[in-house]
């Protein structure tokens, strides 16, 4: 979907090129985080692909049409944009705010009311209550929800996200990734996203590539990451715990051995995580959970053994 090749940005007055031919692939519906310690180029990269800023030198290719040949009002017209600061204007409604893009785009009145309401309901805001709403009567979590949603508006194949949820509070930025990333899975876009958070990376990315210098060190899925890091500077970048994170890649459901858990055991959700499960083994001093479904249904139990088993489990696919 995306094929990045031989890309470089130097910006006047720099040293060096912040961009310094960088090569990556993004497949269609892949959500592909690129991260790296401050001024490694990605946020640079991610607005070359929309042309926010022109390259030097190097190709991009978005559903296989070079960018720079198409005109760049009308290639960010397919390209939904979502960036820290949200960027709502503020003297227009909510409403207004999404119809932006569709109504450049010719819609009829009545399909961009129809997409309005639709795309309300899909981030979780009822549109009677937020439609005629402006930006500053609403939260900073809430503001960003309408950014998605104004992303979403013409229903563009690819989605680009700069430290989308970095302005929200740590609580609510726990479950905003969480609604978020259930929401574009289900819409099955192609997304890049900018973090300098390597656990959010972790949690939301098919794919991780990681910048150092304006080049791609090493890209790859997160269990591929954690479990073989290309280099000293990715591993240190991943920090300590990568067991542990790669349990919070796992879900109950996935680790759990067949059969229920002893009777009093605590219960976890079958969809919660792995690290989760460890924490609450250590917490609670019993042998074992109880893995149980959106029903209340046994669906296995889970022990310190059958964490360690899947973590050696892991590893070894990774490998192979």
């Amino acid at each position: 979907m995306i094929r990045i090749e031989g890309l470089r940005k130097q910006f006047a007055g720099s040293a060096r090129p912040v961009v310094d031919g960088l090569d990556l692939d993004i497949q269609e519906g892949e959500l592909c985080v690129l991260i790296g310690s401050s001024g490694c180029g990605k946020t640079t990269t991610l607005r070359m692909i929309n042309r926010m800023i022109e390259a030097d030198a190097g190709r991009i290719e978005v559903s296989g049409r070079d960018v720079r040949r198409q005109d760049p009002v009308e290639l960010r017209r397919h390209i939904g944009y979502v960036i820290q600061q949200v960027g709502l204007f503020p003297h227009q409604r909510i409403a207004d705010n999404i119809a932006t893009v569709p109504r450049l785009l010719g819609w009829k009145p009545a399909r961009v009311q129809e997409r309005i309401d639709e795309l309300l309901t899909l981030v979780g805001l009822e549109p009677a209550q937020y439609r005629n709403r402006y930006p500053r009567e609403l939260s900073g979590g809430q503001r960003q929800r309408v950014g998605v949603a104004r992303a979403l508006a013409a229903d563009p194949p690819v989605m680009l996200m700069d430290e989308p949820f970095g302005a929200i509070d740590p609580i609510n930025r726990v479950n905003l990734q969480d609604e978020f990333l259930n929401i574009l899975r289900k819409l099955k876009k192609t997304i890049v996203l900018v973090t300098h958070d390597i656990d959010e990376a972790l949690k939301m990315g098919d794919r991780i590539a990681i910048l150092h210098e304006g080049k791609v060190l090493q890209s790859a899925t997160p269990g591929a990451l954690l479990n073989s890091p290309a280099n000293e500077f990715v591993a240190s970048f991943l920090g300590g715990g990568r067991a542990l994170k790669r349990l919070a890649l796992l879900r109950a459901q996935d680790v759990c051995a067949p059969g229920p858990a002893p009777a009093g055991s605590p219960v976890i959700a079958a969809g919660g995580s792995a690290g989760t499960a460890l924490s609450m083994l250590l917490e609670s001093g019993g042998d074992a959970l109880s893995v149980r479904d959106a029903a209340g249904g046994d669906v296995g139990h889970i022990t310190i053994q059958t964490l360690k088993a899947n973590l050696t489990r892991t590893d070894s696919n990774e490998r192979a």
